[in-house]
C-alpha cells in the first residue's frame, strides 16, 4: 500500500467502496468472446451527477442518463454499460434497446427502472446486440456476489489496451473512506469529454449540490485536460455516485482530493493509452493569469499534430510548441516566456538558449521506451511569467501506428 498526497493511499483491487458491487461479462457482444457486459450497483440513497459529451451527436443512452439523473435529483441506483456497439447513430433502435434493457435490469434487481442509467462505446452506427444483452442479464447479476471491479474494469474496453482501474482509501476522523474509478479510452479522446467512460464510486454520502460541484471541478483537471487525436465522441461520459454516511463539511476538500486523484489517474492512463502511442506527453503551463487560462493553453500543446508527431520522432522541435501555444486563444508576451523539455531549458525570456539537441532527443528516446505510466513521461513546462497560476494537460505521441488502427476500425 503506497501513500499518496493528502493521506489516501491505494489500495488492493478486491477493495472497494463499502456497499458498492461490480461485475463484468462476456455477452457475446464482441466477436472476440471478450467481456462485454458490465453493471455497478450502488446502495439506496445514493446520489449521482454526470457529465456527458459536448457533441450534438449523441448516442440516445447519454440523452436517457442525463434526463434520469435530472429527473430523479441524482437518486440512481444502477449502470449498466456494454462495449462493442456504441448504439449511436442507430436511429429509434438506439432509444429502443436502452430502454428495454435498463427495464430488464431493473426488474431483476427490484428497483425502479428511472433508477438505472447505461453507457454504451463501440463502433459507432451498430444497434447493440439485444438479444445477446437480455439473455445474459441474470448471469450479470449473479456476478455481482462476487464484486469484481476487475472484470467491470475489463467489460467496458474497445481498442485499449490496458484496464483501467484504481481504488484509493484513507481515514477520517477514525472513519476508513475508500474511492474507486474505471475507464475506458484508447482513440478518438480530445478535451470536453472523450470516446471514453469513466466512473467513480464513493462511501460517503454527500449532498447532491456539493457533489455536482466536486465533480465538475474533479472532470475540468482531468478528463477535460486530455487529447489523444482531437476526437470528440458521441458517447462520452464521467458519473459519480456516493453513498454512506456523511461527515462533518470541514472534511469535504479531503474528499475533493481523492476524487481529483482518482480522476487525474485515469486521465493519464486514458491518454498514454491512446491508440498506437508509445509515451504519455505532459504539458504544464505555469505562470498564468488563471488556472483556466493555463488548462487551455496546455491542452492546445497536447492536441497538436505537429508537436504530437514531433514527440514521436523524437525531435525537439521547440517552434511547434510555441505555435500551439500561440493559436491557444491566451494572450501571452512570447519576450517572458521560459521552456523547458524535460529538464532542459530551450528559451528564457523568449529568447532561445544554447542547448544541446542530442541530449534532448536522446531524453525523449529514453521515455519512448520506459517503463508504462512510470518512465514514459515527456515533460513539457512553459512558464508565461505573467501570473502566479498553473494547469497542466495530458496526451500521448502520434505514430504511424495510430493511422493503422483507425484506418481498419471497422474492417
Amino acid at each position: 500500500m503506497s501513500q499518496i498526497k493528502t493521506n489516501w493511499s491505494f489500495v488492493s483491487d478486491g477493495e472497494t467502496p463499502n456497499g458498492f458491487s461490480f461485475a463484468g461479462i462476456a455477452a457475446g457482444l464482441k466477436d472476440s468472446k471478450k467481456k462485454d457486459l458490465a453493471l455497478i450497483l450502488a446502495p439506496e440513497n445514493s446520489i449521482c451527477s454526470g457529465l456527458f459529451t459536448q457533441s450534438i451527436v449523441r448516442a440516445s443512452c447519454v440523452d436517457i442518463c442525463e434526463q434520469r439523473i435530472k429527473q430523479s435529483s441524482g437518486q440512481i441506483r444502477a449502470i449498466l454499460i456494454n462495449s462493442g456497439q456504441a448504439n449511436a447513430c442507430t436511429g429509434d433502435f438506439g432509444t429502443q434497446h436502452t430502454l428495454i434493457a435498463t427495464k430488464e435490469v431493473s426488474q431483476i434487481l427490484g428497483i425502479n427502472e428511472e433508477e438505472v442509467l447505461m453507457c454504451s462505446t463501440g463502433v459507432i452506427g451498430i444497434p447493440i446486440q439485444i438479444k445477446n444483452l437480455i439473455d445474459n442479464l441474470p448471469n450479470l447479476v449473479k456476478e455481482l456476489n462476487k464484486n469484481s471491479l476487475q472484470d467491470a474494469a475489463e467489460a467496458i474496453l474497445t481498442t485499449d489496451l490496458v484496464d483501467k482501474k484504481i481504488t484509493i482509501e484513507t481515514f477520517i476522523e477514525g472513519r476508513k473512506v475508500k474511492i474507486s474509478g474505471l475507464a475506458k479510452g484508447s482513440g478518438m479522446i480530445y478535451p470536453n469529454m472523450a470516446t471514453m467512460l469513466a466512473f467513480l464510486t464513493c462511501d460517503v454520502g454527500v449532498d447532491k449540490e456539493d457533489w455536482d460541484k466536486m465533480i465538475s471541478v474533479a472532470v475540468k483537471k482531468s478528463f477535460n485536460a486530455i487529447s489523444v487525436d482531437g476526437e470528440t465522441s458521441t458517447n462520452d461520459a464521467f458519473i459519480g455516485i456516493n453513498s454512506g454516511k456523511k461527515i462533518d463539511k470541514k472534511f469535504l476538500s479531503k474528499i475533493q482530493a481523492g476524487i481529483d486523484i482518482i480522476c487525474q489517474s485515469l486521465a493519464k492512463n486514458i491518454a498514454r493509452d491512446g491508440e498506437g502511442a508509445n509515451c504519455l506527453l505532459e504539458v504544464l503551463v505555469e505562470g498564468a493569469k488563471n488556472n483556466s487560462d493555463a488548462i487551455k493553453m496546455a491542452k492546445s500543446i497536447c492536441n497538436s499534430s505537429l508537436v504530437k508527431t514531433a514527440i514521436h520522432g523524437c525531435d525537439p522541435n521547440w517552434g511547434r510548441i510555441i505555435s500551439a501555444a500561440g493559436n491557444s486563444g491566451i494572450d501571452f508576451k512570447l519576450d517572458l516566456v521560459d521552456l523547458y523539455i524535460g529538464d532542459f531549458q530551450i528559451l528564457k525570456k523568449g529568447k532561445l538558449k544554447e542547448y544541446d539537441t542530442n541530449k534532448v532527443t536522446n531524453y525523449m528516446r529514453t521515455k519512448m521506451n520506459g517503463k508504462y505510466l512510470v518512465e514514459d513521461i515527456v515533460s513539457i513546462v512553459l512558464n508565461l511569467n505573467s501570473g502566479t497560476e498553473k494547469g497542466t494537460a495530458w496526451g500521448c505521441d502520434l505514430s504511424k501506428k495510430y493511422v493503422e488502427i483507425n484506418s481498419e476500425y471497422t474492417t
